[in-house]
């Protein structure tokens, strides 16, 4: 009888036992179709029994057989299943296996970038100062020009007739004061001869030669000469005051008639020409050119709340434009609005930047870099251990008895991998950078420590 190996599976050691028992049958089939061959080739024979004896070992051997394949098929299985139950066990009660990493502080240098918008450090618009006709023109867009350089000339007739007209209302006003002036010698002279006479007749009044109404009458003569005497003299004033808004008028005229000619404010650049040769345009309200001074551009960059602190008068700034990669303009801080936007919430910054190659023109997108040396850099923690629940922000961190305590934190910039920590945690702090759903308070677990550290 064949022995059966405990080792194999419970269903080979049955389909065995079926093979052996289909096997006894067919032995027991070719042993009857003999016998009944034997009979029908000779002599009727007497039929081969088996007996009682026989009988009772064929069923023992089968017994065995089955009880054999029993054992070697439940035993081994029933073995494997504790085995498994045993283990499921062990692993119920092991401590989960989780890895940790200690806090780090961030660098020393500050991470500052903001976006900024480029704008000239000096940009005017040229207005019209007289009306009249666009005569020529000498510039045009992306022109570089200089300060009192001419940029173009004005046509307006009536200016020049209007100032033809007060210059002559100038000389008017100097002949009438030439008249008043000698009408004045004249009063003068007519006073000094009324004087003498009246002078005359007080001291033949006195001596009683001339009656006293005839002295009275020059007497009053003379103080009528005095007092038209000074009447004449007002005149002379009005007259040079008279002139004096003349010439005033003239001189205005005069300054207006210069500003046909139109001339740059300042060295810079043409960024817009609005008319062209023989048109219209109005004194005060015709927009002719735009000038931009661009050899040192200003960006305005809005730093938020939590980092206008940072900010200072003179700290140095890089800035970077998409279009120019791998080129990095320095610049500082020029001036700060030293007031937040109620709106935004922001701080107003300008950064003056040289740009002498003129490569970066008003308009344009930049980044700004406004890192600068921090004495307290801020701790660090990848922002995956963040837990966020009902209870507030927290981490997961690992007590020294490997338990776990859900310490709230608060938090400061948000880097998109990293988060800085302001208060909650403290440097070297152990926490857990990847906790998910399953960590609770007070839980054990078997720490897996990591060499790097949340920079």
């Amino acid at each position: 009888m064949p022995h059966s190996d405990p080792n194999l599976p419970a269903e080979t050691q049955e389909e065995r036992l079926r093979r052996e028992n289909e096997s006894l049958r067919r032995q027991l089939l070719d042993l009857q179709e003999r016998h009944s061959e034997s009979a029908h080739a000779g002599p009727p024979a007497k039929l081969w029994r088996p007996s009682a004896l026989t009988i009772w070992c064929l069923f023992l051997a089968v017994a065995i057989l089955m009880i054999m394949a029993f054992l070697g098929g439940y035993v081994p299985l029933t073995k494997r299943q504790s085995l498994i139950r045993a283990e499921s066990q062990q692993q119920d009660e092991a401590l989960p296996r989780m890895q940790v990493i200690q806090v780090g502080r961030s660098t020393r240098s500050s991470e500052m970038e903001f976006p900024g918008n480029i704008q000239a450090v000096t940009e005017a618009p040229v207005l019209a100062r007289a009306s009249g006709y666009i005569k020529r023109r000498v510039v045009d867009i992306g022109d570089r020009v200089q300060a009192g350089q001419l940029l173009a000339e004005i046509e307006a007739p009536e200016l020049d007739d209007q100032v033809r007209q007060a210059t002559a209302a100038a000389q008017q006003a100097r002949a009438a004061l030439d008249q008043a002036q000698a009408n004045y010698d004249q009063g003068k002279s007519d006073m000094e001869f009324a004087r003498v006479t009246a002078d005359r007749w007080r001291t033949l009044s006195k001596q009683g030669i001339v009656s006293r109404q005839d002295d009275d009458q020059y007497q009053t003569q003379y103080r009528s000469r005095v007092a038209a005497l000074a009447a004449l003299e007002k005149a002379i004033a009005v007259q040079r005051s008279n002139i004096a808004a003349a010439d005033a008028n003239l001189a205005s005229l005069k300054e207006m008639q210069s500003y046909r000619v139109v001339k740059a404010p300042f060295g810079g650049v043409i960024t817009l020409r609005n008319v062209d040769v023989g048109a219209l345009v109005n004194s005060g309200s015709t927009l002719l050119f735009r000038i931009a001074q661009t050899g040192t551009v200003r960006t305005y960059v809005n730093v938020p709340q939590a980092n206008a602190g940072s900010v200072r008068v003179g700290q140095p700034a890089r800035l970077r434009v998409s279009n120019l990669p791998g080129r990095i303009f320095a610049g500082k801080v020029d001036r700060t609005a030293n007031a937040l936007d109620p709106t935004s919430r922001t701080l107003l910054v300008e950064v003056h930047v040289a740009n002498p190659e003129g490569l970066l023109l008003p308009g344009m997108y930049a980044q700004v870099d406004l890192s600068s040396a921090r004495s307290n850099p801020p701790l660090l923690i990848p922002s995956d251990a963040l837990i966020v629940g009902a209870d507030g922000t927290q981490v997961a961190l690992l007590r020294p008895d490997h338990t776990i305590h859900l310490q709230k934190v608060e938090i400061g910039r948000d880097y998109g991998d990293r988060l800085e920590i302001l208060s909650g945690l403290r440097e070297d702090d152990t926490i857990i950078p990847n906790p998910g759903d399953t960590v609770r308070e007070h839980m054990r677990i078997d720490p897996v420590a990591t060499e790097e550290r949340v920079k």
